[in-house]
């Protein structure tokens, strides 16, 4: 429970004293701690909330705008932030945005939508070999909090695969953990040792990390966050998506899921699936490829995870303004039998949810080595599409038949909570959007004038 969340949303609407009362049990709820004790605390954080509220009395206009939120009036569940559908892929363009207007050089950044950032290194110009450095962080399923060594395995690895499909050799992990003030330290061990078996078994080390509390004092129950990042080295330009050319093949190896799928076998009492997660095959193909030097030959890599691969195709496309054509017949015989199973009993889209899939973008006459490096990774793969210059993703049935590919308002509803929220884009999606777009622009204006008044400031 968030005392500081709950104390704004009701210090207008009701009197002190009740809201001391009210928050007093709350607190009660998740401390043993006795009445008295409990009443000084609410107090506490009504009294600290009050003093943030008299922002509004301060004369200096420019620091009121900097404390100030700018504010859309959207909240993140009503546009599906993180829920990896439209509304996800609309928001998070626009952080790219706020991203790019500081105008510093990257070779991959946000705006690309692409699994990884790229920087080339320019430690030491005497040396004539390129050296690119590819980053990417992920944050554990919000799902997973309540089994932390599954949410730091499956974190880890999908962190690891946003490297590895830049077409970079992964050389560090970091970690960043945070578990509300109620929480189990254990859970803080467990989260870790999911993290280091990953880190043990593709020999790449955790060299740094961070540990606190959600929220401080004023988050209680025993949430836990987390992301994990990780820092890979390449000589070869980027495997980014806006490589893929037209003539491409499509090919897929076949993915057991992770953080979605695990997520999607525990709420719905598949526990068995759970062992098709526990692998590392992706990780194996990654290195095979890059063993096998066809790193430079690969136009393009990606994992198949943000909204599945509808969303994924539909991200290539926009990013490349080029068309897929894809095999559904073939892209479901690349799920795991026994994830797929599961999926359509449950009724679930296997093309919209993440099934942690490698997908190749290579040029045609590159596919027999790519098969034959994968059989020796004993990782299965298939052909199952190709790139032309028609902009726009599509799915080619056994009949004969195709259809648009789109990604859903949301990624398929993988637990019931999800299938009641629904996966229908919302009758004012287009004015939400509008109210993202307005306010992005008022963070940059933001950044922009902080920045002036700093460089101003050092003149």
């Amino acid at each position: 429970m968030d005392i500081e969340g709950f104390v704004r949303s009701k210090i207008n609407k009701i009197d002190e004293k009740s809201l001391q009362n009210v928050l007093s049990e709350n607190i009660r709820e998740y401390k043993d701690i006795n009445e008295e004790f409990s009443m000084l605390m609410a107090e506490s954080v009504i009294d600290e909330v009050k003093n943030t509220l008299k922002v509004k009395e301060i004369d200096d206009d420019f620091l009121k705008e900097i404390i100030d939120t700018n504010t859309s009036n959207v909240k993140m569940g009503e546009i599906g932030v993180g829920s990896r559908g439209e509304g996800d892929f609309f928001v998070h363009r626009k952080i790219a945005e706020i991203v790019a207007s500081a105008n510093t050089s990257s070779l991959v950044n946000p705006t690309e939508q692409d699994d990884g950032g790229v920087v080339k290194s320019g430690l030491n110009e005497k040396i004539d070999d390129d050296i690119y450095i590819t980053t990417a962080i992920d944050g554990i399923h919000s799902r997973l909090s309540e089994y932390p060594f599954l949410g730091g395995f499956h974190v880890t690895r999908a962190t690891l695969r946003d490297v590895c499909v830049m077409g970079a050799k992964p050389v560090a992990i970091i970690s960043d953990l945070h578990l509300a003030d109620d929480g189990d330290v254990g859970k803080l061990f467990d989260f870790s040792a999911g993290v280091t078996a990953i880190s043990e078994l593709i020999d790449v080390p955790i060299v740094a990390g961070s540990t606190l509390r959600v929220g401080g004092d004023m988050v209680l129950g025993d949430r836990l966050v987390s992301a994990v990042g990780a820092i890979g080295v390449s000589s070869y330009q980027p495997t980014a998506r806006k490589r893929a050319e037209p003539g491409d093949i499509i090919m897929l190896t076949e993915g057991s899921g992770g953080g979605t799928i695990t997520t999607t076998a525990l709420y719905n009492g598949f526990f068995d699936v759970i062992w098709e997660t526990i692998d590392i095959s992706f990780i194996k193909a990654s290195n095979g490829l890059m063993d096998d030097n066809l790193i430079k030959d690969i136009h393009a890599m990606t994992d198949v995870t943000n909204g599945g691969l509808r969303g994924d195709a539909h991200e290539i496309s926009s990013t490349t303004n080029l068309g897929l054509n894809l095999d559904h017949e073939k892209i479901k015989s690349m799920v795991n039998p026994k994830v797929l199973n599961m999926l359509e009993t449950l009724d679930i889209d296997p093309l919209g949810v993440s099934t942690d899939s490698l997908m190749l973008i290579v040029p045609k006459e590159k596919v027999d080595d790519i098969y034959d490096s994968m059989k020796k990774s004993n990782v299965k793969i298939a052909d199952i599409g190709t790139v032309d210059d028609k902009k726009g993703a599509r799915l080619i049935e056994s009949n004969g038949k195709t259809e648009e590919i789109k990604p859903l308002f949301r990624e398929a509803a993988y637990t019931k909570i999800k299938k009641l929220v629904g996966e229908t884009t919302p009758e004012d999606f287009d004015i939400m959007k509008e109210k993202v777009e307005k306010t992005a622009k008022k963070s940059i204006a933001k950044k922009d004038k902080i920045v002036d008044f700093i460089l101003n400031k050092y003149q």
